[in-house]
């Protein structure tokens, strides 16, 4: 990793993890791979904040170390890439078992339980396809009746005023710690 660290990817521990290896990898990792308008990619990272910000939006007055979790939803994705839910079923459980180790050591370096409760998991992941509908919509080319059929009718209230633009990767990295240590510091 650029901080010096050296992450086994097949038994990653808590004390291989520091938030800005995460941030600089998810800011260079191209959600839709890579197939949206603009001159940048979206990143994984401005999805992530994005991410945080709707299930925040859903849950009001949910701890803030929920919060962070949606935040780093998909930080492994820092060092095993971003695949489409097709790819992520033909490469079969493997990849899921990855993705599981290094969740744990991630949740558990920032404070968080190497497993999430499955009612804060779900509601992450309804954050999560919002996110997805939202970006479909803005940034992929995607009618709304498109978006509904994949992602189900947003929910107004929670995606109002959401409007997505592309940036460079610096400058979402540095969003990305930053709302990290945000959180961190409500802990």
């Amino acid at each position: 990793m650029l901080s010096g660290r050296r992450l086994d990817l097949l038994d990653p521990t808590p004390v291989d993890i520091e938030i800005e290896d995460i941030a600089h990898g998810l800011a260079f990792v191209a959600r839709w791979n890579g197939q949206t308008r603009g001159d940048y990619p979206y990143s994984v990272a401005e999805h992530s904040l994005l991410v945080e910000e709707i299930f925040g939006r859903a849950m009001p007055d949910a701890p803030v170390k929920w919060r962070l979790a949606a935040l780093l939803h998909d930080a492994p994705e820092y060092v095993i890439g971003d695949m489409i839910s097709p790819v992520k079923a033909a490469v079969g459980p493997g990849y899921g078992a990855l993705d599981d180790r290094l969740t744990a050591a991630i949740h558990l370096r920032f404070g968080l339980p190497a497993m999430l409760p499955k009612t804060i998991k779900a509601r992450i992941k309804r954050a999560d396809k919002l996110s997805a509908w939202l970006e479909a919509t803005q940034l992929a080319g995607f009618t709304e009746a498109e978006a509904n059929r994949f992602f189900g009718r947003p929910v107004a209230a929670l995606t109002r005023g959401l409007t997505l633009r592309l940036r460079p990767p610096a400058e979402v990295r540095a969003d990305f710690t930053g709302r990290h240590a945000e959180l961190l510091g409500m802990l």
